[in-house]
């Protein structure tokens, strides 16, 4: 998938230029389902697990939650001061629109987790607090969900590569 908003940066590891076509804001957890997530510095995607410490990890294909910061803001211009985070989501990413991504696509997050999407939002069955307050939440149309192909350290501003299988 060829994008033009890509962004090169030096590997840390290689010192080779790599392209980037997004990048990671913000990794959270939450010990209990439902409720807001806390940001950590930095956070270990387990293979065929998901996110280390988070309520939602585990032998299904809803491991790991991504959402853009771009569907944040949709939320903020609402009048409502809203986080990475708050919609428990466990990765915020910034410069690629994941609801449009295939389920299939690959995904990889900073030097060497590996990520698979397995669905595009999600429903809600209770409204969340945003809703009540603004009457709208982005997460079921534009969140998506991932299953770790291979685990790997992740954390604020690595890069996120997208490989379209299809």
């Amino acid at each position: 998938m060829e994008n033009s908003n890509q962004k090169v940066e030096k590997n840390k590891m290689t010192d080779v230029d790599q392209t980037y076509d997004g990048r990671i804001v913000a990794v959270s957890v939450s010990l209990k389902k439902g409720v807001k997530k806390t940001n950590i510095f930095l956070g270990s995607l387990i293979e065929n697990h998901g996110l280390e410490n988070d309520a939602h990890a585990g032998d299904w294909h809803r491991q790991v939650s991504l959402l853009a910061i771009e569907s944040i803001s949709k939320i903020r211009e609402k009048g409502l001061e809203v986080n990475p985070g708050d919609f428990a989501e466990n990765i915020t990413t910034e410069g690629i629109k994941l609801w449009e991504l295939p389920v299939g696509t690959r995904l990889k997050l900073g030097e060497n987790a590996l990520v698979e999407v397995t669905q595009i939002g999600k429903e809600c069955h209770d409204r969340c607090a945003i809703y009540k307050q603004v009457g709208d939440c982005v997460m079921p149309r534009e969140g998506i969900f991932v299953k770790v192909l291979k685990g790997g350290t992740v954390g604020p501003e690595d890069g996120i590569q997208i490989f379209n299988n299809h």
